[in-house]
């Protein structure tokens, strides 16, 4: 018995041994030709996209990329965007840009300020807030 027991040992492969590897890269860095934009020029081209607006779809994509951003748009981009969003005749997308700037800001204050520079505005396309909607 003791004898099959040793040759049911011998019988298992060699353990492999360690192959040697190229070190792998730690990180690798990529970079695009487009140099990075500033804040005025980013105002300029989603005002532009804003205003360009045709239907529901590219005013949601726009959306989602401008405040896909870690900065606040400026309210003249909050601006096209809500005319854009009154012009596609969808009323909820307006009042969801004003929760997207409300969510976007930093502190109350700041939101305040925007619905405050934006009055004429949302007076004239009679948007209203979700605090104003839901009396909150």
């Amino acid at each position: 018995m003791f004898v099959a027991r040793s040759l049911r040992l011998s019988a298992r492969p060699a353990l492999a041994k360690a192959v040697a590897r190229p070190a792998a890269l730690t990180a690798v860095r990529f970079s695009s030709s487009q140099a990075e934009e500033s804040y005025e020029e980013f105002n300029a081209r989603y005002r532009q996209f804003f205003n360009d607006v045709t239907d529901l779809f590219e005013l949601q994509r726009g959306l989602n990329n401008a405040f896909a951003y870690d900065l606040v748009p400026s309210t003249e981009v909050v601006e096209a965007a809500l005319r854009a969003s009154r012009k596609v005749n969808d009323y909820a997308t307006a009042v969801r840009i004003l929760e997207g700037v409300q969510a976007k800001v930093e502190n109350k204050s700041q939101y305040e300020a925007y619905l405050k520079e934006l009055t004429p505005v949302i007076e004239e396309l009679g948007v209203q807030t979700k605090a104003q909607l839901y009396n909150l």
